[in-house]
């Protein structure tokens, strides 16, 4: 019996069944828990209490890797409680995820069966676990994510000023004004938090002496790109979404494009290389180049996006201040 006992642990072990992948769907209220390969599953309230109670029993089962759903935030506390527990934790896409579960054929949605399709997910895919952002940098963030929901707002209000009637439009100008208020206070608050500290005051002033890189780019990037400077090129450039990625298939050769990544962190890229191909004395010619060379104005900025969060990413990593001379034509 003893003999057949250690043969079933070599068995277990060889295909990998010691390991376990944890699931977690998280809604307002509960947390629906999945492992794997066991098939355990349970659920707990969405609370602090409950949070230490997960903390507790997951740390008895020693898992390899915890996969989480971005959830609106509703994720944040439970990722941080169990970080802190010294557990692996990643928190990923929920569209990475969903379209993981269709392709095993699930069709069904509940949550028990979303924490089992992410525990399978963390067991197949296995996504790398990320420190998360203490809570002065999340923060942070959150006023990054509002005021871009306050300029998308007032870009909203502006379109409709032009197409609307009298009867209407004192009461649209009153909240655009309201809006452009909102958006010069968050951006005193920002700008507050980040002097506020010398680790963001150092890095936003390293990214600025950036020629076209300003105060809303450096915020932005101190607050929710916080692997920028401690991962390689293309890592970062796949982070922000703006690495190509092939379309091919057979002889057909389709034209690259980017997708993915952090879309908020990219649209603020956007604009800050706008300003960048006008100024920086390296974007400005490699713009021009591509244009000249018969590329659609929107592919050189892209480009230009790629080259400017490389640079970026550069700087960050060595500390180093922009230097004209150090960076490759």
């Amino acid at each position: 019996m003893a003999q057949e006992r250690a043969l079933w642990g070599l068995y277990t072990q060889e295909v990998g069944m010691s390991k376990r992948y944890v699931g977690i769907d998280v809604s307002r209220d509960t947390l629906d828990v999945h492992v794997r390969p066991t098939g355990e599953q349970w659920q707990v309230s969405n609370s602090p209490r409950g949070h230490v109670a997960l903390a507790r029993r997951l740390g008895g089962l020693n898992p390899e890797l915890i996969v989480v759903e971005a959830t609106g935030g509703l994720e944040r506390p439970v990722s941080r409680a169990l970080t802190g527990a010294g557990l692996p934790v990643a928190v990923v896409n929920p569209r990475q995820t969903r379209d993981f579960a269709k392709s095993t054929g699930r069709v069904a949605k509940t949550d028990a069966l979303d924490a089992s399709d992410l525990a399978r997910y963390a067991e197949v895919v296995q996504p790398e676990p990320r420190t998360l952002a203490d809570e002065q940098t999340q923060a942070l963030a959150e006023l990054v994510s509002r005021r871009r929901q306050v300029v998308k707002m007032a870009a909203g209000e502006k379109n409709r000023l032009r197409v609307c009637s009298g009867e209407l439009r004192a009461g649209i100008e009153a909240h655009l004004a309201w809006l452009e208020g909102a958006q010069e206070e968050l951006d005193r608050e920002i700008a507050a938090r980040v002097l506020s500290d010398p680790r963001w005051k150092a890095r936003a002033e390293l990214l600025m002496s950036v020629p076209g890189v300003g105060p809303v780019l450096s915020s932005t990037l101190v607050a929710c790109v916080p692997e920028l400077g401690q991962v390689g090129k293309k890592e970062i450039a796949a982070l922000v979404g703006v690495a190509p990625f092939n379309r091919d298939s057979g002889k057909k050769r389709g034209k690259r494009r980017v997708s993915g990544g952090r879309g908020h962190v990219r649209s603020v890229l956007y604009m800050g290389t706008v300003a960048a191909v006008r100024c920086n004395p390296v974007l400005r010619p490699f713009y021009q180049k591509l244009v000249g060379a018969g590329k659609e104005k929107k592919v050189a900025l892209t480009a230009c996006m790629r080259r400017l969060i490389v640079i970026l990413n550069a700087i960050a990593e060595t500390g180093t201040p922009w230097d004209k001379a150090r960076v490759t034509p």
